[in-house]
């Protein structure tokens, strides 16, 4: 008797194994037939599911939500909370659970809970990790196929799913004559990076983010005592939970607005309104948060511009929250005098050898100051704009022609099946973008929640694909090899 055929498979890379890359393997492994897929996600990190995001090994990092509202599976908000109810982390961390009874446990502890769910397809061989770099992208010549170079070697694929990690800090023009100095970190998330800065020491974080926030609660926990200074364009500090959370206020989509203009006005008189009925804030931008999608396609292009240019800042402190374990150090010290922000624009700096001398222009002054510092840390949030250029799996399909910067600096140019749109405006066929990089076109693609419906539907839409694939690409792969 005659041999079946070998099943067909299709074959999938998945570039970037943080939240997003492993969201989408975790979804696509659970919700269609290992036998008809071949997952493989390429991650230098030794664990999927951490990323630069979850992976900090820094006690005083924390999620910046609470658990109860992390959850890798959208159709179940619980999820990780169920999870970590079980797994013994909040009574080796008892300061995770704060006063309300809101519990905000450690980054690295969320990176666990994904590898965790994402084990039983690791060791079943549907869900395969690629250690390795991703460094090249090519497609094959009639276009049905793609090949991944990687420092591991290459891994063919039919589907390319691009869920890159966020790019390091651009450093700023002014802070270029810093770059070689020992005492300027570029990268602030980088092991030990803040450990050489002495206990007195005077630091400048330029950045008032979550980042600026997450790197005074580790100088506070690694016993810093010295002058923190926080300088931003804005002075605008990331705000934080209340003390009684609850549900998302207003109505933002049945008649969403059309510009930036009327949402600023809409979001004001909701919150004028909120207050008068005793409601906090945070639930009217929870509510933001969740009709975003929908207020985001409401609006042109040039609108969406004008709203990233001019209000974006404004969103972020106020929907970027920071624990509350970690405004209470910023609260202390700034009680204590050793930490301050100010709003003003770097002009110049020098590395005179005992310091770094930085000059500055505050808000509304004409005067320019220089102050001298023993450490300035780079915290000016996540170069999206320049993803194509750093990342060299990116750079080289942007030098094909195959992906583009979105027309609002903030990633890749998607289409609305989260393809991405090539430099001739059209989609490639099997290349996805999914998560951060991809908010061009959906919006708000920052915070968790949202990241994690994304990468459902980037898995949908791969799915979609399984019975599409001529039968001569899709082909029987083995797991276990490249």
């Amino acid at each position: 008797m005659n041999a079946l055929p070998p099943a067909r498979r299709l074959r999938v890379a998945i570039i970037g194994g943080g939240f997003s890359g492993a969201a989408v393997a975790w979804h696509l492994a659970r919700a269609n037939r290992p036998e008809g897929l071949t997952i493989s996600v390429i991650e230098p990190r030794p664990a999927l599911g951490g990323g630069l995001a979850y992976s900090s090994e820094e006690p005083s990092h924390r999620v910046n939500v609470p658990a109860i509202r992390m959850s890798m599976a959208p159709e179940d908000p619980q999820h990780f909370a169920r999870w970590l109810a079980g797994s013994g982390e909040i009574e080796r961390d008892p300061d995770a659970l704060w006063k309300n009874g809101d519990v905000f446990p450690r980054r690295r502890v969320f990176g666990r809970y994904v590898a965790a769910h994402l084990a039983p397809w690791l060791d079943s061989g549907a869900v395969r990790h690629v250690e390795a770099q991703a460094t090249r992208v090519i497609r094959e010549t009639d276009g049905a196929g793609w090949t991944v170079q990687t420092s591991a070697g290459p891994v063919a694929a039919d589907i390319v799913v691009l869920a890159a990690t966020h790019p390091l800090p651009a450093i700023p023009s002014p802070l270029a004559s810093l770059v070689e100095a020992p005492g300027f970190i570029a990268d602030p998330y980088a092991p030990s990076a803040l450990a050489g800065i002495e206990p007195e020491a005077s630091v400048l974080i330029v950045g008032s983010g979550l980042t600026s926030a997450d790197m005074v609660a580790e100088l506070d926990r690694r016993g810093h005592r010295g002058r923190i200074l926080v300088l931003s364009r804005r002075g605008l500090r990331s705000r934080g939970h209340p003390d009684i959370r609850g549900e998302p206020f207003g109505d933002f989509a049945s008649v969403p607005a059309t510009t930036a203009l009327a949402l600023l006005k809409t979001i004001r008189a909701t919150l004028a309104v909120a207050r008068d009925a005793g409601v906090n804030w945070q639930s009217v931008f929870d509510q933001l948060r969740l009709q975003g999608p929908v207020l985001w396609a409401a609006l042109s292009p040039p609108e969406r511009a004008r709203l990233v240019r001019q209000l974006r800042v404004f969103w972020d402190v106020h929907r970027f929250r920071i624990a509350p374990q970690v405004a209470a150090v910023l609260d202390r010290r700034q009680t204590d005098g050793t930490f301050d922000t100010i709003a003003a624009r770097l002009v110049a700096s020098n590395d005179e050898g005992e310091s770094l001398a930085v000059s500055f222009q505050r808000r509304g002054q004409a005067r320019i100051e220089t102050a001298r510092f023993d450490a300035v840390i780079n915290t000016t949030g996540p170069a999206h704009g320049q993803a194509l250029q750093s990342n060299p799996a990116l750079q080289s399909l942007a030098e094909a022609g195959l992906i583009k910067v979105d027309a609002y600096g903030l990633g890749i140019e998607t289409s609305l099946e989260s393809r991405a749109v090539g430099r001739d405006g059209r989609a490639a066929a099997g290349l996805f973008v999914a998560g951060p990089l991809a908010r061009g076109t959906f919006g708000e693609l920052m915070g968790l929640p949202e990241v994690a419906r994304h990468a459902e539907s980037v898995a949908a839409e791969v799915a979609k694909l399984l019975d599409a694939v001529p039968l001569d690409k899709a082909t029987n792969v083995n797991p276990a090899s490249h």
